[in-house]
């Protein structure tokens, strides 16, 4: 809204709509009325748009609102708006500016005074979510990971301790190297589950620790391809009775200065029968400080 949180009745409404993310019939009886009565639709990518349109029978006018002209063109909407017309946003898929386009002219419409209405619906994180069996009472979204491989593991140390279930966005040209680096940082046995396509006809939900999900992946290119989902379950402190005695902290600091932290915890828990992760999870914190 305005400074002061007025709402000029005499402008339109911008209804942001969510449109499904592969299976048609996700789309919802009102996101169909409202997308048939308003006055434009502000979309991602029109020609994309205009074939979910024509499917429905829907004639309303397109104009698009991508990430490359939304804070020049936002005003074009907004005049409209204000105007008295009626317009709906809509991305590609899913529900708009949830890693998509559409924050910059959600927050010009509220500033100018303009009624904003959300209408809910499909959401590739919370499909994926909801169907992971990893704990879903807190949770918190990363979106895309960098690409660049640096980056991406420095993100992910700062994500390493967080208790809450992690969700992620990834390309499927860059999913396989995420993997890897979610291994590398949080280790080969922290849950996970991969959902790709989701609501699509080739449609996958395989959960495994990461050390076994990214050997899946790696195993079959066909996990390499579409839109991918990755639920990671969030960091779990060891319990009181899980400890490390002195004997088998000497086994894995002898072989940390002979070997990668991963394969150093593997060969300490085979020799100490202290679980893997645990070991692994102190060899860490040991790198952390510098030890």
């Amino acid at each position: 809204m305005t400074a002061t949180g007025d709402v000029n009745s005499a402008a339109g409404t911008l209804y942001v709509v969510a449109t499904p993310i592969g299976n048609l019939e996700d789309i919802t009886a009102r996101a169909l009325r409202v997308l048939s009565e308003v006055a434009l639709i502000a979309a991602e990518d029109t020609r994309h748009s205009s074939r979910l349109l024509q499917h429905f029978g829907i004639t309303t006018p397109l104009a698009a609102c991508h990430e490359h002209n939304e804070r020049d063109e936002g005003g074009r909407f907004i005049r409209r708006l204000l105007a008295g017309d009626d317009v709906a946003l809509i991305s590609d898929a899913g529900t708009p500016l949830i890693s998509d386009p559409g924050y910059h002219l959600v927050r010009q419409s509220r500033a100018a005074g303009v009624r904003v209405v959300p209408l809910p619906g499909a959401c590739a994180l919370i499909a994926a979510l909801c169907a992971a069996g990893l704990p879903s009472d807190r949770f918190i979204f990363e979106g895309f990971l960098p690409a660049k491989q640096a980056a991406r593991v420095a993100r992910l140390e700062h994500l390493r301790v967080e208790p809450r279930t992690l969700i992620f966005y990834e390309a499927p040209h860059r999913i396989l190297a995420a993997l890897v680096d979610l291994e590398l940082v949080f280790g080969p046995d922290r849950p996970a589950v991969l959902g790709r396509e989701l609501t699509k006809t080739f449609e996958t939900l395989k959960g495994l620790p990461l050390g076994e999900l990214r050997t899946w992946v790696a195993s079959d290119t066909n996990q390499q391809r579409g839109e991918c989902v990755l639920v990671v379950g969030g960091w779990q402190a060891p319990n009181e009775d899980e400890t490390v005695d002195a004997d088998a902290r000497r086994v894995l600091n002898l072989l940390l200065a002979e070997l990668p932290v991963k394969r150093a915890a593997a060969l300490a828990s085979e020799i100490t029968g202290v679980r893997k992760n645990l070991l692994y999870q102190l060899a860490l914190q040991g790198k952390d400080a510098g030890h």
